[in-house]
């Protein structure tokens, strides 16, 4: 039982993926059209990239990153600004969850280094912010967008033309945040320099990341890319395939079935197609409030043509609550692990920052969209 509560715990989205799959199958039984249901392209590029990444990482090439823009004597708004635009830049190709996974803990380090233990509630939502924001700018940036991205075979024109606007914006409100307050100069060392592990390796990854890019402008077939990351990562370092997330890959397998089913119920089919078509970008936003917006793209997908609306709403609906996109749950979670935690002000820190930028960023791409 304990090792069930402890599951639960570690994989809330995923749990609750599968039993909405359950309950849809006693509405719409198993058959061989749950087959029709399974994105196999977004899984398999889902899978090359998250192991790619896992690559990089091992290289050390954040650490890098970090220590360059960071070391020597700086003001303390260079610093923030640092911190949350490695975040916001990064997370357009390695994803937002997993630039969260390493600049988050990097950010309370360097604060504790400076001792400015003071601003590390400051710091890590802009940086969350960041990454969500960041994410939203190519369609490897986040799940959402990838999933999109592929079901209505947008153009790169469509989708930059949407996307690049908005992200451009959220830059411009992140670096006034960052630079608003901090003017003393800090001083930063660090005791072991990073430096780039196996370049061999590390350019064997790039490349391999290329392939991935390569696939998702459909440039070149995703079955090709998915036997060639296999293949390399076998040879390469087979360990860090256990670095992917499958439970990620089973959540969007479940959510496919989910989604998949509820189409085929007249009722809820005409209830969520109603409520998007009114306003596709608002409904996604809101939807994406309460079961976050990778979930609500996979949902709602199956129920409007309106691919610029409901991409823009998932994305700019990833600001808000806690849950509108579950990367936030990562910063809260290496937040709460300091011994000083003060969850009351982070979440009203949280909520401040997000409600802003909801606030400029849906009218904004209210007339993006049209």
């Amino acid at each position: 039982m304990k090792h069930i509560v402890g599951f639960v715990k570690r994989e809330p989205v995923l749990v609750i993926a599968a039993l909405l799959a359950v309950v849809s199958m006693f509405f719409v039984p198993p058959s061989a059209e749950y087959l029709e249901y399974i994105d196999l392209r977004v899984l398999c590029l889902l899978f090359c990239l998250m192991a790619v990444v896992a690559g990089l990482r091992s290289c050390g090439l954040f650490e890098l990153l970090s220590q360059k823009l960071l070391a020597g004597k700086k003001s303390f708004r260079t610093v923030t600004l640092a911190l949350v635009l490695l975040p916001f830049f990064l997370s357009m190709l390695v994803t937002n969850d997993v630039a969260l996974i390493a600049f988050v803990p990097f950010a309370i380090f360097i604060l504790n280094l400076a001792n400015r233990r003071d601003a590390i509630i400051r710091v890590v939502v802009l940086q969350t912010v960041a990454a969500n924001l960041g994410s939203m700018a190519t369609p490897v940036g986040n799940p959402q967008n990838l999933v999109l991205y592929a079901k209505y075979e947008m153009s790169a024109g469509d989708f930059f033309g949407l996307l690049v606007p908005l992200t451009l914006i959220s830059l411009a409100l992140l670096v006034a945040a960052s630079v608003f307050r901090g003017g003393e100069r800090v001083e930063l060392e660090f005791e072991e320099r990073a430096k780039l592990q196996s370049p061999p390796r590390f350019w064997c990854y790039v490349v391999l990341f290329a392939l991935c890019l390569l696939s998702v402008f459909r440039v070149l077939p995703y079955p090709i890319t998915t036997a060639a990351v296999v293949v390399a990562m076998l040879v390469l370092a087979p360990k860090l395939l256990k670095e992917v997330d499958y439970f990620l890959l089973l959540t969007f397998v479940c959510f496919f079935i989910f989604s998949g089913n509820l189409g085929r119920i007249p009722q809820i089919s005409g209830f969520l197609s109603g409520i998007v078509e009114k306003n596709t970008l608002v409904a996604s936003a809101a939807v994406s409030q309460v079961i976050s917006n990778v979930p609500a793209a996979v949902l709602l997908s199956g129920f409007t043509d309106n691919a610029l609306g409901l991409l823009a709403g998932v994305d700019v609906g990833g600001l808000g609550t806690p849950v509108a996109s579950l990367a936030s749950l990562i910063s809260l979670k290496f937040y709460l692990a300091q011994p000083d935690r003060r969850l009351g002000r982070y979440m009203l820190v949280f909520t401040a920052a997000n409600l802003v930028g909801l606030a400029v960023l849906l009218p904004i791409a209210a007339l993006l969209v049209g």
